[in-house]
């Protein structure tokens, strides 16, 4: 794949910005950060209102830790293009980040309503909520989440304590043993079943 996107590098600027913002991405996938900020760069000077090329550059700035710049880079590629799901989600992510959780919050509702079935989402709202310390909607939307991944274990415990912390052993219970049913080696869930059995 790089070795045919490479071949665009040489065409006209539209082609060379979309062939160098795949290259990012997939440098950005190989985790080679220093490649994929090079082909990030090429992709915006080539196309200064390519939202993808944006979006990557923000990535590769927010893999860097620079959460505050990913954010700039996200809001320009909103800004070219109000559609843009990844740079929405990962304005999200870079929020979410800064501790700056109700522009998280507004993030991935407007999400939701564009991919109202994004299991991404509807778990980054279950684990928003819980931040705010919202249990009952972090259920809410956890459970809209298990609706679309009903077996997913990695949720299933997570749901499982989120009702343990409501102090609802019974639903707590039914979602350990589920989780378990699913991926019957993690230690936290069988520490739990355990201590439920004692009890």
């Amino acid at each position: 794949a790089l070795e045919t996107l490479k071949i665009f590098e040489k065409k006209d600027s539209r082609v060379k910005s979309a062939a160098a913002t795949n290259l990012s991405f997939l440098y950005y996938l190989g985790n080679e950060l220093e490649q994929a900020t090079n082909y990030a760069d090429l992709a915006i000077n080539a196309d200064r209102y390519n939202p993808a090329a944006l979006t990557n550059k923000g990535n590769t700035v927010f893999a860097n830790g620079d959460c505050e710049k990913a954010a700039e880079f996200y809001k320009e590629a909103l800004r070219n293009d109000s559609l843009c799901t990844e740079a929405l989600y990962n304005l999200g992510l870079a929020y979410k980040k800064l501790n700056r959780i109700d522009e998280a919050l507004d993030c991935f509702l407007k999400l939701h309503a564009i991919l109202p079935n994004s299991a991404q989402v509807l778990y980054q709202l279950a684990s928003i909520y819980q931040i705010m310390e919202d249990p009952n909607q972090a259920i809410e939307w956890m459970l809209q989440l298990i609706s679309v991944v009903p077996t997913d274990p990695h949720v299933l415990s997570k749901l499982g304590n989120l009702y343990d912390t409501e102090g609802d052993k019974s639903q707590a219970f039914h979602y350990f043993s589920e989780s378990y049913r699913y991926f019957p080696s993690n230690i936290e869930v069988i520490e739990w079943l355990g201590a439920y059995y004692i009890d």
